[in-house]
């Protein structure tokens, strides 16, 4: 598939069904796009749809059959968009292009010459939960322990909003932007790393109901 030129192109792509969930279109929106009037398109759209489909099938889905609806915050940005948001004089928070190719820009590999993708997400369920204890861990936990895939974690203070990322080659971070818990959770060679984690999550499933 070409890059969308038109109107009914552009819908073409956003009508990709990469999940039984998710299409191409959800993962498309930007605040950033929409101020600075910047077409947030995948140069590459089938190298974009083969890893947002890894996401979806792989990390997405399993997730939302758990606890519900997602909503996608932050997902694919072109590396146009990318990059006014990496602009500190703009005030974004974007890392660099570098940075995020074969993760926020879903259709350019990584220095090492891999594919991935992130969508930042909010898991609506676990909302008041988060809320009432501030234990964004148990559900960094319970993905870590059910959801294997994954490559990295990125945990926000709004929501618990979080990056969830695939990854050709996964990390296996968890890491928190929280204040009070900022940094690490786990990664390899941690201490924690390894074994069964549900102690630090069943509370919070039977909260939800789960």
């Amino acid at each position: 598939m070409r890059k969308p030129q038109s109107v009914k192109s552009l819908e073409k792509l956003g009508r990709v069904q990469l999940s039984p969930s998710f299409f191409m279109r959800d993962f498309l929106h930007s605040e950033i796009s929409q101020i600075e009037s910047i077409p947030n398109i995948p140069d590459f759209p089938d190298i974009a749809i083969q890893t947002g489909s890894n996401l979806c099938q792989k990390l997405l889905e399993p997730l939302q059959n758990k606890f519900g609806r997602i909503s996608i915050r932050s997902a694919y940005r072109s590396p146009l968009v990318n990059a006014k948001g990496a602009d500190n004089k703009n005030q974004y928070s974007c890392a660099s292009n570098e940075s995020n190719f074969a993760s926020h820009i879903w259709d350019y590999k990584d220095a090492n010459g891999y594919l991935g993708a992130t969508a930042c997400i909010i898991v609506n369920s676990f909302i008041p939960y988060y809320e009432r204890t501030g234990n964004w861990q148990a559900l960094a936990w319970w993905i870590h322990d059910n959801i294997p895939e994954y490559s990295h974690m990125q945990f926000f203070p709004n929501y618990a909003a979080f990056n969830l990322s695939w990854h050709e080659v996964p990390k296996k971070e968890i890491y928190s932007f929280i204040t009070g818990s900022k940094g690490y959770l786990t990664k390899p060679g941690a201490d924690n790393f390894d074994g069964e984690h549900s102690e630090y999550y069943e509370e919070m499933l039977r909260e939800i109901g789960l």
